[in-house]
């Protein structure tokens, strides 16, 4: 038997879900007992292997104090570009990445820094040692 994949967009809404919830920094538990779910159904859901319904997201929106749209930013287009990010396509990795626990603490981390010369250096720093990574 075949394995069904999910759905681009269910699977974007799925990992804004997580993201901002990590963001928010309630646990899947927390945010399943809030919903009367359990947290394995919140699992699938930021998976994308389950469909979040409107009435849900509006749910899941209130308690993360987002607007619905939110969860729909940057989504994949029928061409499978990335809107929100600005160029065309960015790979399904780097936005993976995004949503991820390291990927949410690092945004988390780096939106500290006031200083922008600081967060240049920075920015310098990791491009370089993603270059040596490549050779």
């Amino acid at each position: 038997m075949l394995k069904k994949v999910p759905n681009p967009i269910d699977r974007h809404v799925g990992s804004r879900v997580r993201m901002q919830r990590l963001v928010a920094g309630v646990s899947q538990e927390k945010l399943g007992g809030a919903l009367g779910l359990t947290f394995q159904q919140v699992q699938k859901y930021e998976k994308g292997s389950n469909r979040i319904s409107a009435s849900r997201l509006q749910q899941i929106a209130n308690m993360l104090d987002v607007p619905v749209s939110f969860f729909f930013e940057g989504a994949p287009t029928s061409e499978g570009v990335a809107e929100s990010f600005g160029q065309p396509g960015v790979n399904a990795h780097v936005s993976d990445f995004i949503v991820s626990s390291e990927g949410v603490q690092l945004t988390k981390a780096f939106v500290r820094i006031k200083s922008p010369a600081v967060r240049r250096r920075i920015i310098d720093l990791v491009e370089t040692l993603g270059e040596d990574e490549d050779a």
